[in-house]
């Protein structure tokens, strides 16, 4: 949850009591009415609150503002994610919470600032033990299934450390018109710490990989949001060419210490430049399959588009879609900060980050005059691939006035962001629309 002047993680209950109309509004956007005191829930306001609540609100109209749901007023939980700082939540049932812009300005994301995109219920914390905690390799085209404890992971295995680009396949998804289902991510679904551990080549060359191997597939110890015993939350996977490169890894640390608890502590695996979905977390088994593999959320529409370009709000046949593999050439302004004053005579640094899946990024240009004209941005080298790019630009003003900073990259194949919100899907998914600052010149 987001820190306010100071304070510690609070509860729901505690945001509510303190300002009822503001706590509508930083957690579900939802507007209250002076008059009548209902909540007015706008387009993704009410996607919010009925993922929050898993079911829709079919009388939500008449709901009254500054009111706890009953169903999360029954609860004494907090309302708090520990160890983040400054992450907006869009879901606490399972946990769900990015980061804004400004705080991803870092070259290395900070623990506290990655975002947190979480399918299930991690597994009790006071149940991890890493002494015990094993991950097994099996599957119909492992030669030689085989488990092996963290200590075991380490001693056995050369050990790497690498900076990996990880973002959730729809962020950007409140740009959508129609809205689709989901989390209505905005732009901090994404994070770029340093992660350590070993390869997951490595592993699965020591089990053995049969000649028919063409996809693996991950299982963790995170829980079905429904609390239902051996249901399981998602297992996602990749090909063996993604699962066989050299930053394919297998990671116990994150920033040279332990993986967060909401990240996936204390094993999880990290399949950088693709979604987020598939690096899976609490990581304990593997398997190596002799097809795509097929546990739960690998299916369409989950982390899938349509095959064409369809109308907003079609409805679109599973045997249309494709599975999404890399993602799509992006950037973000990390600083500064949207909605500042700028004094008009004084030169403008601007900051921040691009990325391109499993591709690098080959240019980046800011405009200040709606896409009119360009001014290419200096753009470092990324660290190693993929991750992501730190650019920075100066930028003059011709007079005082409202302005938007835009920032557009372009990959080493010649693929641009576009300007606005590209191809609608069923899901939301794949958003690399320009970025976009306000800054009024004064």
């Amino acid at each position: 949850m987001s820190r306010r002047n100071g304070d510690q993680h609070r509860g729901i209950h505690a945001l509510y009591a303190e300002d009822s109309a503001d706590a509508d509004r930083r957690l579900w956007g939802r507007e209250v009415d002076p008059v009548t005191r209902r909540g007015f829930l706008k387009r993704s306001s009410l996607l919010a609150m009925s993922a929050v609540l898993g079911a829709s609100i079919p009388f939500a109209r008449f709901m009254p503002g500054g009111l706890i749901p009953a169903a999360l007023a029954q609860s004494e939980e907090p309302f708090a994610i520990d160890g983040k700082d400054g992450l907006v939540v869009l879901n606490d049932r399972p946990i769900n919470a990015e980061t804004p812009a400004h705080l991803l300005d870092d070259d290395v994301t900070p623990a506290r600032h990655m975002f947190v995109r979480n399918n299930g219920l991690p597994p009790e914390r006071d149940s991890i033990d890493t002494s015990q905690w094993t991950l097994e390799i099996t599957g119909e085209s492992c030669v030689t299934p085989t488990t092996f404890t963290i200590d075991e992971l380490k001693e056995r295995f050369d050990t790497h450390t690498y900076q990996l680009q990880v973002e959730c396949g729809g962020n950007g998804r409140y740009e959508f018109v129609p809205a689709t289902g989901g989390n209505q991510w905005t732009t901090g679904a994404v994070a770029c710490p340093r992660f350590t551990g070993v390869r997951l080549r490595d592993v699965l060359e020591a089990c053995g990989i049969a000649e028919d191997a063409v996809y693996i597939g991950y299982y963790g110890a995170d829980r079905h949001a429904s609390g239902a015993a051996g249901k399981v939350a998602i297992s996602r996977g990749v090909p063996m060419s993604k699962a066989l490169e050299d930053e394919s890894l297998i990671a116990w640390a994150m920033n040279d210490e332990d993986i967060p608890y909401q990240n996936g502590y204390p094993l999880r695996l990290v399949c950088g430049g693709w979604p987020g979905s598939v690096s899976g977390k609490w990581l304990n088994k593997i398997v190596i399959r002799n097809q795509k593999h097929d546990g739960p959320k690998m299916a369409p529409p989950s982390y899938s588009i349509p095959a064409t370009p369809v109308a907003p709000g079609s409805e679109v046949p599973e045997d249309e879609f494709v599975t999404i593999h890399s993602m799509p050439v992006k950037s973000l302004i990390t600083y500064p900060r949207s909605g500042i004053e700028h004094a008009a005579d004084q030169v403008l640094e601007v900051r921040g980050h691009a990325w391109a899946g499993d591709l690098s990024v080959a240019k980046l240009h800011v405009s200040i005059d709606f896409g009119v004209t360009w001014q290419e941005a200096n753009l470092k080298e990324a660290p190693n691939r993929l991750a992501w790019q730190r650019f920075t630009a100066d930028i003059n003003f011709p007079q005082p006035g409202y302005y938007e900073i835009w920032a557009r990259a372009v990959d080493e194949k010649g693929q641009s962001q576009p300007m606005v919100v590209p191809g609608w899907n069923p899901k939301g998914y794949l958003n690399n629309a320009c970025h976009r600052i306000a800054v009024q010149v004064v």
